[in-house]
């Protein structure tokens, strides 16, 4: 299979870095670029071919929107942004996808598979990349956007996850790092053979779970509450 050119245009350092995180771990796509700017974008489309744009809409100057509506000959084009309003004007615009901010590696990997299958690749390739692939199954970290950093979390250090509101806390023998991001998004991106939800606040590494006593779960030396609709699968998984 022929590797898929792309370029990450977004004005948003740590957005940049997490995505060029996401390409390095797919094998077929490879990066030409990342640009702070569609000005810098349009300088770099003229002077290569391009398969696919990860392309920010709110920036400075001009939107990605606009951006697109500049285009003559347009690269397979999927949105990444923080708005959702809007998703109906790129898809007149015929973007291949439309992620919206904090999205999860299986997410992104979702917007690849639906470019290789427009590029008319997929017959053509392995497997596709998904939940079965060892891009995903042989990872033993995820990558963590707190404050200005980017951290690499090995799973086995992972004790349980919080949800607080629109953060969530990864907690640690040695602490705890804040993000932005949903148990929703985590329950997808995380191993399901290591993790399980356990409560609508809180998601748990397996191998920590001391025991349980009435509705107490324990983890490590924390006592977390099990919700009553997780009750029975914690008991099945854990206990069974």
């Amino acid at each position: 299979m022929q590797n898929i050119r792309c370029v990450i245009v977004d004005d948003e350092e740590l957005a940049r870095v997490l995505l060029e995180n996401y390409v390095s771990r797919v094998p077929f796509l490879e990066l030409m670029g990342q640009c702070k700017n569609p000005l810098e974008a349009m300088t770099l489309l003229h002077q290569q071919p391009v398969d696919v744009l990860f392309l920010d809409i709110q920036m400075p100057e001009l939107t990605g929107i606009d951006f697109l509506k500049t285009l003559t000959h347009k690269p397979l084009t999927v949105l990444t942004t923080a708005y959702p309003d809007y998703a109906l004007e790129g898809y007149n615009l015929d973007v291949v996808d439309y992620l919206l901010k904090p999205f999860a590696f299986e997410r992104f990997l979702q917007a690849v598979n639906k470019v290789a299958e427009r590029l008319g690749q997929r017959e053509q390739s392995a497997p596709p990349v998904g939940a079965n692939s060892p891009v995903t199954t042989i990872k033993n970290y995820i990558s963590v956007k707190s404050e200005h950093k980017i951290y690499r979390l090995a799973l086995d250090q992972i004790l349980y996850i919080e949800s607080m509101r629109e953060y969530v806390a990864f907690h640690t023998p040695t602490g705890r790092i804040l993000s932005l991001d949903s148990l929703k998004n985590l329950e997808t991106a995380l191993p399901p053979e290591q993790f399980i939800r356990v409560h609508k606040s809180y998601m748990v590494a397996l191998s920590q779970i001391k025991s349980l006593e009435g509705n107490q779960l324990y983890v490590g030396k924390e006592a977390l509450p099990v919700g009553a609709s997780f009750r029975e699968a914690v008991l099945k998984r854990v206990f069974g």
